[in-house]
């Protein structure tokens, strides 16, 4: 007898339906899985024989094979333990064949029938919903898979319970989202001392998605800074909450609720390429994705490789990044905010009032080097955070707090949305220089530092995309000479 049942393989952030057919037939005991699945799929075969058999449910003595079509896309993880489970007992008349029309399944079993959780369930109720499928998910996936209004999604914990539900023998409740706890408290601008500059710098970075480069000796406040930057962005929408919560999910990431705060991600500086890109036989997202919509902070940035760092230059630009394989090419949204600490040698303290530098020309000149200048053009901000002696710091003031400082990013960004319907710093070409409005002046003063500067064209529009965020933040319409003056001291050369 055959049984087909709909399922999932997930292709990138795409939930791909996998159609699980499952024929029983007459002759010696046999098992036989096709259509191209991985390890995982592969050793389901023992563990739905043993889930069967611990739950009071019959194996075939026959000859059983399982295809997963179609047959040429890759099938990779452990959500076919529960189709296949299934099919097998509708291939035996156990489950009626039309109870599970309706249904697409995805679920790892356990040797004792209990139902583990999978990846990428709101991923799933993307392709249920675009199917008009109801969902039957482990019980952690379908609070996960909730999360999608629109899909019907029923979470069960074990195997018996899911044949139960199936033969109309015990209801179970349509799955709701989990109540998950408040977000962190807000870390607060006041907790760095100093530094007036480089918040201003952050709260320039954070009003017009401008990437941000600090320089400074160890202990200066450059972490600290950057962790308070997420805190200064305004909240995500409910489609980008959606699209960024997508990707989590599909990285394997446990997702209680949307995710409505930008996302912060701080990879270590050992982290391979495809950690940081994304990639892997059927490629998952890397850190570039994960911190779609919010931060990503690379701290020790020129102790990355040198091969990372580069690729990140098509992100930067693009807003996506393409991971090509032999049988596919995966584009995964990448649209981040950058903001990278170095210091400024390779001892960390050139230029310290305190202690000396103990590096040579030359090795400072190699460790600088480290940063290409393609990839060093594409920071908007590059600003200095020098250490401050213990006297300094306690004379600092405190300063405005994240609050403050917030409210002035969000009635700046409501202005550049109001205007072009995007932040500044994704202005380019004959847009950027429709919504800049120099005044004379302020031009005149752009060009005559251009040529001074040797300033690039990628440089010369990131300094009018800095003084159009200045002025945005001063509340004003025009860019003037002190925007332009702002804007231009942020280009250090390195």
């Amino acid at each position: 007898m055959l049984a087909q049942v709909r399922s999932y393989t997930l292709f990138g952030l795409d939930a791909v339906p996998v159609t699980v057919e499952v024929d029983v037939s007459p002759g010696l005991p046999s098992y036989a899985l096709v259509g191209l699945p991985d390890k995982a799929v592969e050793e389901s075969r023992e563990r739905v024989r043993a889930a069967l058999k611990n739950s009071g449910f019959p194996y075939p003595q026959a000859r059983v094979v399982v295809n997963l079509a179609p047959a040429e896309l890759r099938k990779e993880g452990s959500q076919f333990d529960l189709p296949i489970a299934l099919g097998l007992l509708a291939a035996q008349g156990v489950v009626p064949l039309e109870a599970l029309s309706p249904f697409a399944l995805a679920g790892e079993l356990g040797l004792d029938g209990s139902l583990r959780p999978v990846p990428g369930a709101v991923n799933l109720a993307l392709g249920a919903l675009a199917e008009g499928k109801k969902l039957l998910l482990p019980l952690e996936s379908a609070k996960e898979a909730a999360l999608v209004e629109g899909v019907e999604v029923y979470g069960a914990r074990s195997l018996q319970e899911a044949v139960a539900f199936l033969k109309g023998e015990e209801a179970l409740a349509e799955a709701r989202p989990e109540e998950a706890p408040e977000a962190v408290e807000a870390l607060d601008l006041r907790d760095v001392k100093g530094q007036a500059k480089a918040k201003r710098a952050l709260e320039i970075a954070a009003a017009g998605f401008h990437h941000l480069l600090m320089v400074g000796s160890p202990g200066s406040g450059k972490t600290m800074l950057a962790r308070r930057l997420p805190f200064l962005l305004p909240p995500l929408s409910r489609e980008e909450a959606l699209e960024v919560t997508r990707i989590h999910s599909a990285a394997g990431k446990p997702v209680r609720r949307l995710v409505k705060a930008p996302p912060f991600r701080a990879p270590h500086h050992t982290v391979s390429y495809a950690g940081l890109i994304g990639g892997g036989a059927i490629p998952k997202p890397g850190e570039v994705s994960l911190a779609h919509r919010g931060v990503l902070f690379l701290d020790e940035f020129p102790e990355f490789s040198r091969e990372a760092l580069e690729a990140l230059r098509q992100p930067l630009e693009d807003g996506v990044v393409t991971v090509a394989r032999a049988r596919a090419s995966l584009t995964f949204p990448a649209r981040f905010l950058l903001v990278a600490a170095m210091n400024p040698c390779p001892c960390g303290w050139h230029g310290d009032p305190e202690r000396p530098c103990t590096c040579t020309p030359a090795a400072q000149r190699r460790y600088a080097a480290r940063i290409s200048g393609p990839l060093l053009d594409r920071f908007d901000l590059v600003v200095e955070v020098p250490r401050l002696t213990p006297e300094e710091l306690a004379r600092a003031p405190e300063g405005e707090g994240t609050e403050a400082v917030r409210e002035r990013v969000l009635r700046a960004r409501e202005r550049m949305l109001a205007r072009q319907g995007r932040p500044n710093g994704l202005l380019s070409g004959r847009a950027l220089r429709e919504h800049a409005r120099l005044t004379p002046p302020a031009q005149a003063l752009l060009q005559e530092a251009a040529k001074r500067m040797l300033l690039s064209a990628r440089s010369y529009d990131r300094v009018l995309r800095v003084a159009r965020t200045v002025a945005d933040l001063l509340g004003e319409e025009r860019v003037g000479e002190a925007h332009v003056a702002e804007a231009l001291a942020y280009r250090r050369a390195l």
